[in-house]
């Protein structure tokens, strides 16, 4: 074993979880040499493709990673995807652990009759559209009228959000020229989101519901009715500011009039999905079960139903993690089983070289869930590596761990893979782009153009 080196990591994923545990290794008093391995063309995972465009002040958590990414311990290596571009195998040639950092970008699924009905959309999906993701369609219907979104919590919010905003509200943030045409022509009018639970068990955080009311032509509405305790619901509101400052903010709502806003977007509590309603292969409504508290902030069926008019429904009821290559994987908690983001080979065995995968880990999302703030991942990281650092000494050290090995390796693969230096220019690139309009920077949706604009010949391309 060569000591005099440093610790070659690879980390599988450029979002904030794989940046944060970039960070933590550099942070420790142990010399690393890392690698983040990004499938995206750019950087910055969750916060390009998971964010709302009208969000700018969670966007700006990409100042803080940006500052990780640029120290000359860590290098991105972008457009590679793990599975088809390298392996696991490969990896092991060329670097002593590996972090897995994948997030979680898929729809949860929803098991009631209809879901498979056309007008029936996850909530990842038409995130992913109309955040300017490479790899989906450009186009999106938006052709219904009266639309549903099912969940209470940020990302239903987002979608509904975006759902009653206009496209000319949303031309100054960074939306694709694709994503605006798409806006412009919704024909949404009136936006129904719902829960099955009560205000006080919302998932949503005060200040993304207050946002809602921010725009002047989304008229937001809550039924009085729907603003019910029980015993479990006041604890929640005592023991929990967000929670009281949600309920505040619902009940100011309830006991407003209506204003003369064109969209309306309704806020429905104590309503449980049951199916969706199709004719002749599409959505024409929506069916819920009326709830009722049980008294432990709990809710129950009270077998009265109600059916709804909309054209078309989103399902926001949580993300899920994709099954990672020659990892294990829970598929009912979509998580990679570990301990403290050790990956669990058989957690039947006492004697750790079986219990773990050697030099394995995960963090963020694919190691406890897609649950809590981004903010959140950073814990992750430094359990993660925590454990990463205890176990170093035991190691497997990579044949090939010279830095110029694997980069070497992807040419000869011919995988165009992308750099932090090619970020730099992609983003001066978009920032060109939105100059003329007077906008901070018009996102690229095509991945070819990416690429293109993250080589040194950038200049050959036309801005338009």
């Amino acid at each position: 074993m060569n000591d005099a080196r440093p610790l070659r990591i690879a980390i599988i994923g450029a979002g904030p979880a794989g940046i944060y545990a970039a960070d933590a290794l550099m942070k420790s008093a142990v010399p690393v040499s890392i690698d983040v391995f990004e499938r995206m063309p750019a950087p910055f995972g969750l916060i390009r493709y998971g964010v709302a465009p009208d969000h700018p002040r969670i966007k700006g958590i990409v100042t803080a990673l940006h500052k990780v990414l640029d120290k000359p311990q860590v290098r991105l290596l972008g457009n590679i995807e793990y599975g088809s571009d390298i392996d696991m195998a490969t990896l092991r040639r060329f670097y002593d652990a590996v972090i897995f950092s994948t997030g979680a970008d898929a729809d949860r699924a929803l098991p009631i009759p209809g879901i498979e009905l056309d007008g029936s959309f996850g909530a990842a999906e038409f995130v992913s559209w109309y955040d300017g993701h490479p790899d989906v369609p450009r186009d999106w219907p938006l052709t219904a009228e009266k639309v549903a979104v099912l969940g209470v919590g940020n990302v239903a919010l987002d979608v509904a959000r975006i759902l009653a905003k206009t496209g000319y509200e949303l031309l100054p943030t960074e939306i694709p020229p694709n994503v605006y045409a798409g806006l412009q022509a919704n024909r949404a009018l009136e936006v129904h989101v719902f829960g099955r639970r009560g205000p006080a068990q919302a998932k949503f955080t005060p200040l993304e519901l207050r946002e809602l009311d921010y725009s002047p032509t989304i008229e937001v509405i809550v039924d009085p009715g729907d603003i019910d305790y029980d015993a479990g619901s006041e604890s929640a509101r005592r023991n929990s500011k967000q929670v009281d400052m949600v309920c505040n903010t619902l009940e100011q709502w309830a006991i407003r009039d209506v204003g003369a806003r064109p969209h309306k977007l309704f806020l429905h509590f104590f309503e449980s999905p049951t199916e969706i309603l199709g004719e002749d292969g599409k959505v024409v409504g929506l069916r819920t079960e009326r709830t009722e508290l049980d008294g432990a902030g709990n809710v129950q069926g009270t077998c009265v139903t109600k059916d709804w008019d909309v054209q078309a429904v989103y399902r926001a009821v949580g993300y899920l993690s994709q099954h990672i290559p020659l990892l294990p994987f829970d598929t009912g908690t979509g998580t990679v089983p570990n301990e403290a983001g050790r990956v669990l080979l058989d957690p039947a065995a006492a004697d750790p070289a079986r219990r773990y995968l050697p030099a394995t880990y995960v963090t963020g999302w694919i190691k406890r869930g897609p649950v809590g703030l981004i903010g959140h991942t950073k814990g992750d990281a430094n359990e993660t590596v925590a454990c990463l650092l205890d176990d170093a000494a035991g190691f497997a050290r990579a044949d090939e761990p010279h830095p110029d090995a694997v980069t070497e390796w992807l040419t000869g693969q011919r995988v165009p893979f992308t750099t932090w230096a090619g970020w730099y220019r992609l983003d001066a690139y978009e920032r060109a782009i939105g100059m003329p309009q007077q906008r901070e920077r018009v996102k690229v949706v095509e991945r070819s153009e990416m690429v293109a604009a993250s080589e040194p010949e950038r200049h050959e391309l036309r801005i338009g």
